[in-house]
């Protein structure tokens, strides 16, 4: 697909990203290099990653330090990073050198995750993870930002922070903290909560302008019982629950995909990230020839970005 054929992918002021296949059964690090190349090249925003301790899949900060060699203007984003799960320090010295290998470019999606499981790999306490994250954030804009800045060892600047999750802490966390919140995948009609949620802390905290609205969702576009599969594998913690998650991937083909841009974009989401179920390079082509295009002119100017 020739990358000169495509505009930018998005509509309406909402770009469209798409996530590494980096937890999908059945991806390498050559596949992860090269779906990071052509996703550039194609015209996609950003490049997101999920992050698991227990489920096989790649670190996400390392698959983006990847993605960062082989890119120079997607934007590179963790949708989201369980922060309690790691040691604060060392974590904030990996942002700050994924933030300087791609100056720019990095976003922080970060969130508290919702398997346990996950805190018993890593060793650590399911209880007060929260107050952990809100520590952490608090540590990392004195890091980037404050007299702690000083002290880094990589010099870099504090890349975009986005908050995920839907209880009412985490938005109290977004205004405070961030600079926008993560939706982590269901219904347009929950996103709205969610964004109105967002607004009302933002307004609250009387911060000015408004939070960034990002969102995320699935996609299997060529063999999509292979994509349900491994839904069913990957949220089987939910249990009955994990029906949800499948009714909501995005299975059913190209017309789909291009109605929920423009119902996303329609509700104020800046950008809307499509995870593939399938780790097949011919499931990127079929996302980039399905997405919506910004009109080139609007792309050009800044208004569609």
């Amino acid at each position: 697909m020739p990358a000169s054929d495509l505009a930018p992918a998005g509509v309406d002021g909402c770009r469209i990203g798409v996530g590494l296949p980096s937890a999908v059964p059945g991806a390498d690090g050559g596949l992860l290099v090269e779906w990071a190349r052509r996703a550039e090249e194609w015209g996609f925003g950003c490049l997101g990653v999920l992050d698991r301790a227990v489920y096989p899949s790649f670190d996400p900060l390392v698959a983006l330090a990847a993605a960062a060699a082989v890119t120079e203007t997607v934007e590179l984003a963790t949708t989201i990073l369980i922060t309690p799960l790691r040691q604060p320090a060392m974590l904030l010295k990996q942002i700050a050198s994924l933030t300087a290998l791609a100056p720019g470019r990095v976003v922080l999606g970060v969130g508290t995750g919702a398997r346990g499981d996950d805190y018993e790999r890593a060793g650590t306490s399911w209880a007060g993870r929260g107050r952990r994250l809100d520590a952490f954030l608090g540590e990392a804009v004195r890091y980037f930002d404050g007299p702690a800045a000083g002290e880094r060892t990589v010099p870099a600047a504090r890349p975009a922070i986005v908050v995920g999750g839907g209880r009412p802490a985490v938005f109290s966390r977004m205004a405070r903290w961030g600079d926008g919140w993560m939706f982590g995948g269901g219904s347009p009609r929950a996103f709205d909560a969610g964004r109105a949620a967002a607004t009302r802390a933002w307004a609250a905290a009387d911060r000015p302008g408004r939070p960034r609205l990002w969102a995320m969702d699935y996609y299997a576009l060529g063999d999509t019982g292979r994509g349900a599969a491994y839904l069913r594998d990957y949220y089987a913690f939910l249990g009955p629950h994990a029906a949800r998650v499948l009714s909501g991937s995005l299975g059913t083909g190209a017309q789909q995909i291009r109605h929920l841009a423009h119902v996303y974009a329609d509700l104020g989401c800046e950008r809307l990230v499509l995870f593939p179920a399938v780790a097949d390079l011919g499931e990127l082509e079929r996302l980039a020839e399905a997405v919506p295009r910004l009109d080139r002119q609007a792309a050009s100017s800044g208004t569609g970005v």
